[in-house]
């Protein structure tokens, strides 16, 4: 799909699993100022579209709508594409069956495409169903967003930065640090391994600590490859965003990964956010494993909380209610 031009209004259909986000999504775009309709008639959407006038639309659509077919919705999008002044983009959500099964378990909703008899009962087999159904929308999709791991906050803070309005420059990048054994950020565009650097987590005075704090940047910058690391990455991205915002692309996450993604990570995170905005760039700082283990915390001096996910300690649980 081509680069919109950054003036255009934003038009942005947002499809996928059912039980993977998608009224979650709706809401946080309503909250951003987008006029939102869900499940329109595929036949009427393209009127819909052209009537909006000049506010930001979010519009939904899944296996339910009436009329829903994959290629048909393709093509509306490709001609969406030459109407003067919008900016379509294609959305699309998912999770993990397992987690699907879940959701669909605790919040004891029908799964839509599991209607019985011949085509089966089921979660499971709605689930399948709907992602064969769906599958051509999430391969031409302009932005997958997994929530299977995904807290709803999250989620939300995603929407928000890639949608909300540009102010400086029409580039917005993401800042995130992360812990490697806990998984890739399934958002990064761009990854950084630092556990090459000298690792704080043996010292043990500094093993409680994080790389927000003095002592533990000290014995990170002693590393002898830490400021020349720092200085060829600088001289990679600086030249990277302008050209990145020229050609029109609206957001770029960069994510820095150690072992715990409580130190090495979290500095480097920090001294880019610090970095990038004395340039005037807008950037959204985001510790992963700081902000879980903070929510895990709260948890833990209230009730009794529901386990992390896959059994991982300082794992936020994704929130059911999407």
């Amino acid at each position: 799909m081509s680069t919109p031009a950054p003036s255009a209004r934003p038009v942005v259909v947002v499809t996928g699993l059912s039980g993977a986000g998608k009224a979650s999504i709706l809401r946080a775009m309503e909250d951003l100022g987008f006029e939102s309709v869900d499940n329109p008639p595929l036949s009427v959407l393209e009127e819909v579209v052209r009537e909006a006038g000049g506010v930001p639309l979010a519009v939904g659509v899944d296996a339910r709508t009436r009329g829903f077919d994959a290629g048909g919705l393709l093509a509306l999008m490709d001609r969406l594409h030459n109407v003067p002044g919008v900016a379509p983009q294609l959305l699309y959500v998912t999770a993990e069956e397992t987690v699907l099964l879940r959701r669909f378990s605790e919040t004891r909703r029908r799964h839509p495409l599991a209607p019985g008899g011949s085509l089966g009962g089921s979660v499971a087999d709605g689930v399948a169903r709907e992602e064969a159904l769906l599958a051509p929308l999430r391969d031409a999709a302009d932005w997958v967003v997994d929530t299977t791991e995904l807290p709803l906050p999250e989620l939300r803070r995603m929407v928000e930065r890639r949608f909300r309005q540009a102010e400086g420059h029409g580039l917005g990048v993401a800042v995130l640090s992360f812990a490697f054994p806990r998984g890739l950020p399934r958002e990064a565009e761009l990854v950084f391994d630092l556990r090459f650097l000298r690792n704080p987590h043996y010292d043990p005075a500094l093993r409680p600590l994080t790389g927000q704090e003095a002592a533990v940047a000290a014995f990170i910058r002693e590393d002898q490859d830490f400021a020349p690391f720092w200085q060829r990455m600088t001289a990679l991205l600086d030249p990277l965003l302008p050209r990145y915002a020229a050609e029109g692309k609206k957001y770029l996450t960069v994510a820095f990964g150690c072992t715990g993604g409580r130190h090495r990570s979290v500095l480097l995170a920090e001294m880019l956010t610090a970095h990038l905005a004395a340039q005037g760039w807008r950037v959204d700082l985001t510790h992963r494993e700081l902000t879980a283990t903070r929510g895990l915390a709260g948890a833990q001096r209230g009730a009794a909380s529901p386990g992390a996910p896959h059994s991982l300690p300082g794992r936020e649980a994704p929130s059911c209610k999407l």
